[in-house]
């Protein structure tokens, strides 16, 4: 096996996505053959050299896992949290693969999120350059003009660069509105920021799609594998080839694992143009 960048082999092994795991050798908490590595530009044979993370040698997954959850509010979007708040790792305990979160979402939003130990997956999907849509359902503090739904869609300045363009739509009329936002970026806060443009504040926010994928039919905290078309569908999206076999069936049920790792069964998913109306119910006033 050719030598590879260490932030690839890293998210081979499913340990985080690229990104992170060059926070990772930073961090100097990556090794090969036993001397610590903190530069980027390191490569290294996952075959024959001897990578270790925090001293534990690194293997490559034997199947890769793709997972669908529905991340509840105030819940952390990370492994570990230094103030000891409830992570998104807290309802896979004793999960048999390790996996992790697929890009963010901030502490007191909610929706879908989803978690692999895919690295290639997780950084396609994460990157601004596979222009893969999400939407949101967005509850604010007021209604925008039509002059401000324009330049809503057509992009804001943020941190010194403009975002790029939206799609905007009124989905509930009202002192406190609802609309539905799909952004191709995942910048921090994108959302919120983008309505602080305008004088608004966001009172809640759900994210109920990634690009063909819905959140309907998972609850706050529940989550199912998801199906081998779904996974093939995304390898399209993605442009990505040959990958390690999948883990797991062709059809999946959410499953709901509490903190002390019980699990429920819950219905299947209702017809996609349900979920609309179920989500403005599931977190109205």
């Amino acid at each position: 096996m050719a030598e590879e960048r260490l932030q690839k082999i890293l998210a081979h092994a499913g340990i985080a996505s690229r990104r992170k795991a060059e926070e990772l050798i930073l961090a100097g908490r990556v090794s090969v053959n036993g001397r610590t590595v903190s530069e980027l530009g390191s490569k290294a044979d996952f075959e024959t050299d001897e990578i270790k993370l925090d001293g534990q040698r690194l293997k490559a997954p034997k199947h890769h896992v793709y997972i669908a959850f529905h991340k509840p509010k105030n819940v952390v979007t990370t492994a570990k949290d230094p103030e000891g708040r409830d992570t998104v790792m807290h309802y896979f305990k004793g999960f048999r693969e390790r996996i992790y979160p697929v890009g963010r979402l901030d502490y007191a939003s909610e929706g879908l999120l989803l978690l692999t130990n895919d690295g290639e997956f997780a950084n396609r999907l994460s990157s601004p350059a596979g222009h893969v849509a999400k939407s949101y359902l967005v509850k604010s503090t007021g209604r925008l003009s039509g002059e401000q739904e324009i330049q809503f869609r057509k992009g804001v300045p943020m941190h010194g660069r403009r975002t790029a363009p939206a799609q905007l739509r009124l989905i509930r009329p009202g002192v406190n509105p609802w609309y539905e936002v799909t952004i191709t970026e995942g910048r921090q806060n994108q959302i919120r920021v983008m309505f602080k443009h305008f004088g608004f504040l966001v009172e809640k926010l759900k994210r109920t799609k990634i690009g063909f994928l819905e959140l309907a039919g998972l609850k706050p905290g529940a989550y199912r594998t998801l199906t081998r078309q779904e996974v093939a569908r995304f390898h399209k999206i993605l442009k990505m080839g040959e990958q390690t076999p999948l883990h797991g069936r062709s059809e999946n049920k959410p499953r709901q694992r509490a903190h002390s790792e019980k699990r429920e069964s819950e219905e299947q998913a209702p017809e996609a143009q349900e979920w609309v109306g179920e989500d403005l119910e599931g977190i109205d006033e």
